[in-house]
């Protein structure tokens, strides 16, 4: 068993090294905490801001070991950590979070909504194909257009087509690797909304207004945050949330993605256990941001406030848009994110702004 609450000064281990894991880094540095990594780049965007880096991949028996030899809570930042990493990791005595029941639910997007449902949250209509021929028997049942996504992995738009004629369900099947997948029927919302929330060891919770959020090409391009929605809204997400939370016993940070239907309804689209794209407005419009509040909650301290007490603008700075930071660098209502890569690609996601607007 791990003593908690995790005392300043003890190692917080993070799989994963990329952008969220480095804000997690210099979060968990801010409370006092070394940060040890574990990625398979030796010059990752975390590993850059950290004690220790781990090279080695996310599996590896050896470099896992060698992990809990120093940290003894453990947290990720993406949510494709293989299910055997953190068997392994718990087997050498590491506290990880969230736990395995988080990773199982958001790696498999047909237990994902099958677990929302179950738990009072309503989403789109879906259907899973094994192959094909079931695709195309799904389209024909549920109609077309529909959304087709491998069940597992996939992200900023990766791994999903759409289905505009039954016809094509087979051969889009095929195009996405002829992996398991799932089809949903279009939402019709009018806006995309998201809930950044927190669950801490003590099952206190602690929850942060909504985001309004626009994308381009399944990649975020930038969250509104608080969005200026009903208290109507406000309350029903705020219960979506409590219920993803309770539900999977849940300890730290979780990103959920809404559809806002006309008639006000909300819709869950996915979970993310983990934090989010769309909460990085917190870093610049709370007093603790989501990351400060994810490590926090793993290392069983008490969780901190959710008031704002600025509206924020966050924008993603994809590909060579980072080479604005010299002319972003002038606006003196702008915060700058860099993440530390070495190389721009299109659609590569090297930053974010913060434009900062008191309430």
């Amino acid at each position: 068993m791990v003593d908690l609450p995790l005392p300043p000064g003890s190692t917080l281990g993070i799989l994963g090294g990329g952008q969220l894991g480095r804000m997690l880094a210099l979060a968990a540095a801010r409370l006092g905490f070394d940060v040890a990594v574990l990625e398979r780049d030796a010059d990752s965007p975390a590993g850059q801001v950290s004690n220790h880096t781990i090279v080695g991949a996310y599996d590896d028996p050896k470099a896992l070991a060698e992990l809990a030899a120093v940290a003894k809570v453990v947290t990720f930042e993406f949510e494709n950590v293989p299910a055997r990493a953190v068997l392994t990791l718990q087997q050498l005595g590491v506290e990880v979070a969230p736990g395995a029941e988080a990773l199982a639910v958001a790696q498999d997007r047909v237990a994902e909504k099958q677990f929302l449902n179950a738990s009072g949250a309503p989403t789109v209509a879906f259907a899973a194909a094994d192959s094909g021929e079931e695709a195309a028997s799904v389209a024909a049942v549920m109609g077309c257009p529909l959304l087709m996504k491998t069940r597992r992995e996939g992200y900023d738009g990766k791994g999903q087509r759409w289905v505009e004629h039954v016809g094509d369900a087979a051969a889009t099947f095929e195009a996405l690797g002829g992996v398991p997948a799932i089809l949903e029927a279009p939402a019709d919302f009018v806006r995309e909304l998201s809930i950044i929330a927190a669950r801490g060891r003590d099952g206190a919770t602690a929850i942060y207004p909504l985001a309004e959020n626009h994308h381009e090409g399944g990649i975020l391009r930038r969250s509104l945050a608080p969005a200026n929605v009903s208290k109507a809204i406000a309350l029903e997400a705020e219960k979506i949330a409590a219920r993803v939370l309770k539900g999977l016993n849940y300890v730290g940070v979780v990103g959920i993605e809404l559809f806002e239907l006309k008639d006000g309804r909300l819709l869950v689209n996915e979970i993310a256990p983990r934090v989010h794209n769309t909460g990085h407005w917190t870093q610049d419009g709370c007093s603790v941001d989501q990351f400060e509040q994810h490590i926090r909650a793993v290392a069983g301290w008490p969780l901190g406030p959710t008031i704002p007490h600025s509206r924020v603008e966050m924008l993603n700075l994809l590909g060579d848009e980072v080479d604005t930071w010299a002319k972003l660098a002038h606006e003196p209502d702008t915060r700058i994110h860099l993440y530390g890569k070495r190389q721009a690609k299109p659609g590569r996601k090297m930053g974010h702004v913060n434009k900062v607007r008191m309430l």
